[in-house]
């Protein structure tokens, strides 16, 4: 391969630039295709020999087409070298070399090599600079190198500049399926803030890109669009957009379609039998593992809200039973978190087993306006609003009940203790 590449560059050779980098593309294409078949097929040590030989491959090409130290100086194919040996050092997870790459990118592309030392001003003129189709795309490819090295390593402050980084570049044209790899990240990234609402939107972003670029890839961000959707607790049924509604009859998909229908019907026995049996091999993907316990909050709250409505005390036991059997712990724990985030008026009373909601009924999901800093506007949505006001219902809480264990007997302090706790 050496002689080759020493052949192609002669002026001599009289071989076109386009044949070169062809030949060369499919080169390292097939090393690609070997490293990823030694990782399944191959022992240990055969797969060490195949990951030194495609390293030896690269390192051998990128010095050839070096722009400024090359024999045969060629920026494009150097550029476009170097990002398909990131992606393998990242399935290789050799995270070392892999940052060493990335910032031989960002200096070819007169980027800051640490994504948190460009400023917003900084960043906006960089964007003004790579305003062109090309340096606008090649500011996604690298930035979808380091969305990966990041979310690897789980650096969330790096992740989240380098996403915000890729999709506010104008005029870049990557291939649909990098911008999908973007995307479905950004997804991962809002899902671990506990952001449905935009995680769905960056899910399903992903879905597209990846169907436009012929990738089955697009079934898994399926899956997790519907998983974000449930976990938004929205109304909104994802298979009703024409782009998804062609694949809710796919071996793979059907049962998630089905998830989806007993999600939304609050058919809690069918929700965990699915999960259950794992049908359509849903809990084969450890992202959707790591949230299936947040989709059984989910639903077993909307299941509780809907059962206790007509009441105004309701036993435990009844509620426990409304949620396939689930321990009366695991039910008070769910009716302390609607209390405190302001979803339910009520107080548990622990010694009888009962819920006694308030005469008011169901609380609004948002702080009450006593809640509420006199000359300030708190915004409903954010979970600092939330907290403060659940910290607020709490402390009046305990006041009112230090004033009733002073001014009643012994007998009932004790039964008000056990209430509380």
């Amino acid at each position: 391969y050496e002689r080759l590449l020493r052949v192609a560059s002669s002026p001599d050779a009289k071989i076109s630039p386009n044949a070169v980098e062809k030949g060369v593309n499919n080169m390292l294409d097939r090393v690609a295709s070997l490293i990823n078949n030694s990782n399944s097929n191959s022992t240990s040590d055969t797969t060490s020999q195949q990951e030194a030989l495609a390293q030896s491959i690269y390192d051998l090409t990128l010095k050839a087409f070096h722009p400024t130290s090359g024999i045969a100086p060629n920026e494009r194919l150097w550029f476009k070298t170097n990002l398909k040996y990131g992606q393998l050092l990242y399935e290789m997870n050799e995270t070392a070399k892999l940052q060493l790459v990335i910032k031989d990118l960002l200096v070819s592309s007169g980027q800051p090599t640490d994504i948190l030392e460009g400023t917003t001003d900084s960043f906006s003129a960089s964007s003004a600079m790579d305003s062109t189709s090309t340096g606008g795309t090649h500011v996604m490819e690298i930035a979808a190198l380091q969305i990966q090295l990041y979310s690897r390593l789980k650096d969330t402050k790096k992740l989240r500049a380098a996403y915000h980084r890729a999709m506010s570049v104008r005029g870049g044209i990557p291939h649909p399926r990098t911008l999908a790899l973007i995307q479905e990240l950004g997804g991962k990234m809002h899902m671990s803030q506990r952001s449905f609402d935009e995680a769905s939107q960056a899910f399903f972003q992903a879905f597209k890109s990846y169907d436009e670029a012929g990738d089955r890839s697009r079934l898994r961000c399926l899956k997790y669009l519907v998983m974000a959707s449930m976990l938004h607790a929205s109304s909104i049924n994802p298979f009703d957009s024409h782009e998804a509604r062609a694949h809710r009859d796919d071996p793979e998909i059907v049962a998630m379609t089905n998830l989806v229908q007993a999600f939304h019907n609050d058919d809690i026995k069918t929700f965990e039998k699915i999960l259950n049996k794992n049908e359509g091999r849903i809990m084969d993907d450890e992202f959707v593992r790591e949230h299936v316990a947040d989709l059984l909050r989910t639903i077993r709250t909307q299941v509780i809200m809907r059962t206790i409505g007509p009441y105004t005390k309701i036993r435990l036991a009844k509620i426990s039973k409304s949620l396939n059997g689930i321990p009366v712990e695991d039910v008070e724990s769910l009716l302390v978190s609607l209390i405190l985030d302001g979803k339910l008026n009520g107080r548990i009373d622990q010694v009888g087993g009962v819920l006694v909601k308030q005469a008011q009924g169901v609380a609004d999901t948002g702080p009450s306006s006593a809640d509420k800093p006199s000359g300030k506007k708190v915004d409903v949505g954010s979970v600092e609003s939330r907290n403060t006001a659940s910290i607020q219902r709490l402390v009046r809480a305990l006041e009112h009940l230090t004033d009733s264990i002073s001014n009643v007997g012994p007998k009932t302090t004790f039964h008000q203790q056990q209430v509380m706790m």
